[in-house]
């Protein structure tokens, strides 16, 4: 061997130490009979053990007891196809330190062939016990955010329906009120009347849309295949009121099939179609346009009206429970039907979006599942 070439081999060397040495994971290297040849600083860190107490002991050391048996014949099967991958994918892996204690850890491995010819297994570890504490906190942040919304909802069930009763009361007893005395009294009275009146006719409207809203959360989902443009005909039949007073026109596309709840379906078109036609400009007839395309294994439904628009700094809030961004006076609701549009879309696993220009209209986009073969109805 010449000079140069011992040089050049001892400056590749260095390199490749210093590499080792500054790499932020264990690296740990081991020969064909899972002997420890080679580890780096970050390994002594991980484990606890200054290196030359782990050189030339079984890999097996640095694993708890209960996984030493079964990690002898991954490696031997490792061996006879060595090639780069992650190691227990999908699986809780641990590391052993030298004081007993033990540690999430993520495993990748890669085969290198050594001057002789002879097969080492690289092994890069990972110490993922911040990721795991921070995936475990979320995950109980979710869980309570589940169990909260979920008693919410059962709340306003709950009070919505018990509720009905007494307020029904209150509205009947307004109402014969209004009728047997308004004109009798004098000009106070029938105001006072009238707004008493009206407060309980708005108050029914809301729990009406909150048991609503709790009923598309708690009720199970009867999945079938659903006609979308059946559902819209049906749709457009029971606003026939609303179309007429306002000399709206409702048109649609070919509409496919899609998988899902019929009665929740049916209801968010009606939502969507029903503020098309309500959020109309003076000077202009109310036009909604239906429509769908096939978009990453969903269909993509939109949607579209002519109405007045929404101004950009509300289009994220319109989708939460009581936004309203207009008065009574001038559009009547409660706020609700919106948030009840989101819950069906992604009660069926889909997503909702708002595109919109004041002035010149509002296009609602939302996804819904394609009906697998198997699954059409004939």
């Amino acid at each position: 061997m010449t000079a140069v070439r011992r040089e050049r081999e001892e400056a590749s060397e260095a390199k490749f130490r210093g590499l080792l040495e500054s790499a932020p994971d264990g690296v740990v290297i081991v020969d064909g009979a899972g002997l420890i040849q080679i580890v780096n600083r970050q390994t002594e860190v991980l484990f606890g053990y200054p290196r030359a107490e782990l050189l030339g002991q079984p890999v097996e050391v640095l694993l708890p007891e209960r996984f030493r048996g079964r990690h002898v014949g991954h490696r031997t099967g490792y061996q006879g196809d060595p090639h780069t991958r992650p190691m227990g994918t999908g699986l809780e892996l641990f590391g052993l330190r030298r004081d007993g204690s033990e540690f999430p850890l993520e495993i990748s491995l890669s085969p290198m062939s050594s001057e002789d010819g002879e097969t080492l297994i690289i092994s890069n570890i990972r110490d993922v016990t911040a990721r795991k504490i921070a995936d475990e906190r979320l995950q109980a942040t979710a869980a309570d955010l589940a169990r909260s919304n979920a008693e919410l909802e059962q709340f306003a069930y709950v009070a919505s329906h018990d509720l009905q009763e007494p307020l029904r009361m209150v509205a009947s007893y307004t109402q014969l009120l209004a009728r047997r005395y308004t004109g009798k009294l004098d000009q106070d009275a029938d105001e006072f009347i009238g707004f008493a009146v009206d407060g309980a006719r708005r108050m029914q409207e809301l729990i009406n849309d909150l048991l609503t809203y709790s009923r598309v959360g708690t009720r199970t989902l009867e999945r079938e295949a659903v006609n979308i443009n059946a559902a819209i005909d049906l749709v457009v039949s029971d606003l026939a009121a609303a179309i007429g007073d306002s000399n709206a026109s409702v048109t649609r596309d070919d509409l496919p099939q899609v998988r899902g709840d019929p009665t929740q379906l049916r209801q968010l078109f009606q939502n969507l179609i029903a503020n098309g036609i309500k959020f109309h400009r003076p000077d202009e007839a109310p036009r909604v346009h239906v429509s769908a395309t096939r978009e990453h294994g969903a269909w993509l439904f939109s949607v579209n009206d002519n109405g007045i628009g929404i101004e950009p700094q509300y289009q994220e809030r319109i989708f939460a429970l009581f936004q309203r961004l207009h008065t009574r006076a001038h559009y009547p609701g409660t706020g609700i039907g919106l948030a009840i549009c989101k819950k069906i879309v992604e009660r069926h696993g889909g997503h909702i979006r708002v595109d919109s220009t004041p002035g010149r209209g509002t296009t609602f986009w939302f996804t819904l599942p394609v009906v697998r073969p198997d699954k059409e109805a004939v």
